[in-house]
């Protein structure tokens, strides 16, 4: 069943529970919100409901880390972008919060305090569970409807996600519908051939997506930079250095050699690694060909011909998911792959940044409205590609079995 939308309900003089991903680059001494892209983000499903009481949960980091703080300054950004009055209050659900609730008028936005100091909220549980909660029980009282448009968190089983729609009507925002609606068109109409570049660090989700893409057939290719690609070409035979093994290691992905050569094993011909790569020697960029490299390299990009290449390939496509960096981008030296990369993909007719640090290069590059669309959840974004349901996504078309 498909979830529910604004176009689904009548908010008008309704009291919502708007649950929002805020969570921001915060200077942990100043408390001061470095990048406000996750606000301006939410902003037309908070301007769509201006006929309503809309109530705000969010979060800001989680327990144990330098930038988990209260939300006050998140509401101060908030207003200034909104152009109206919004109302932070230091309580989530007792008794202030429920006055402060019960007090709102129409068109009044209430931000209630970062909904992760409450232990419950940092739970892993099943939606019946979590249903359960104090949390879920005491917030649902306070409102109507509930609204999710944090896509950001879609992945967590965490209450506020996964609870309150078990509890209450419940739709997705205008954020969380257009990330839901794109995303799916991967797997279903998307224009071919479809390209998927996995590349950066985080080697086990780019396998988990490839594991996926390859057997079913989702994408005709698997462009494989970054981290991600140094595992391929040690599953390929290739000696990486011991700088870049190093790095493997390092990172816990010993094993996930192993799973590469099985999918190389299953799709070689379906999967492209670089065939050079970039190395500093006397602080300077030295190329290599991949069955070159020095014993004590490490890969910092791919070589510029193998660059040429993978942006010749990116081009070739019709759809292209783009999800990691080429290489260290951080230096200017080493950014051509994930430069030169991205302006290839920002070149075909349907294409996706799967968020994170991706997303953050290509607005930088000021290539960000050549992108048919960036994701907002990095994590969440990743999942989805896995072909898993996020538990966020299937608790809202629960709670529209349940609800209407």
């Amino acid at each position: 069943m498909p979830i529910g939308t604004l176009k689904d309900i009548r908010p008008e003089n309704k009291t919502l529970l708007l649950r929002l991903d805020l969570n921001s680059p915060i200077d942990p001494a100043t408390h001061h919100i470095l990048d406000d892209k996750r606000f301006r983000e939410h902003l037309p499903t908070i301007q769509a409901l201006s006929g309503s009481r809309v109530v705000i949960i969010t979060h800001q980091s989680r327990p144990g880390k330098k930038d988990f703080t209260t939300l006050e300054g998140h509401a101060e950004r908030l207003e200034g972008l909104l152009q109206r009055k919004v109302r932070y209050i230091d309580d989530i659900f007792g008794q202030c919060a429920r006055d402060a609730v019960r007090r709102m008028k129409n068109g009044d936005v209430l931000m209630l305090e970062n909904v992760r100091f409450n232990a419950e909220e940092n739970l892993k549980l099943k939606p019946e569970e979590a249903s359960k909660t104090h949390l879920v029980q005491k917030l649902s009282q306070m409102g109507d409807i509930f609204v999710n448009d944090a896509f950001g968190t879609s992945h967590r089983s965490q209450p506020t996600m996964v609870g309150l729609p078990m509890v209450m009507r419940s739709v997705a925002g205008l954020l969380m519908e257009k990330e839901v609606t794109t995303l799916s068109r991967v797997f279903e109409n998307a224009p071919g051939p479809v390209c998927m570049v996995l590349g950066g660090t985080k080697v086990d989700d780019s396998l988990s997506v490839a594991e996926y893409v390859l057997p079913n057939n989702v994408a005709d290719l698997v462009i494989v930079t970054g981290v991600v690609a140094n595992v391929f070409l040690r599953a390929a035979g290739f000696r990486i250095g011991r700088g870049s093994d190093q790095i493997i290691q390092q990172l816990g992905y010993e094993k996930e050699v192993e799973r590469a050569r099985l999918l190389l094993d299953s799709y070689r011909d379906r999967i492209m690694y670089p065939g050079s790569v970039a190395v500093k020697e006397g602080g300077r960029r030295v190329e290599y060909p991949a069955d070159s490299i020095p014993g004590d390299a490490m890969i910092l990009d791919a070589g510029m011909d193998a660059i040429s290449c993978l942006a010749e390939r990116i081009r070739s496509s019709r759809t292209v998911v783009f999800n990691g960096p080429a290489g260290v981008f951080e230096d200017p030296d080493y950014a051509t792959g994930t430069h030169e990369l991205l302006r290839a993909a920002s070149k075909v007719e349907f294409s996706i940044i799967g968020g994170g640090h991706t997303a953050a290069v290509v607005e930088k590059m000021g290539i960000d409205k050549d992108f048919s669309h960036i994701s907002t959840g990095g994590g969440a974004c990743i999942e989805f590609l896995t072909g898993k349901k996020l538990p966020a996504v299937d608790a809202l078309e629960r709670s529209r079995a349940l609800f209407g």
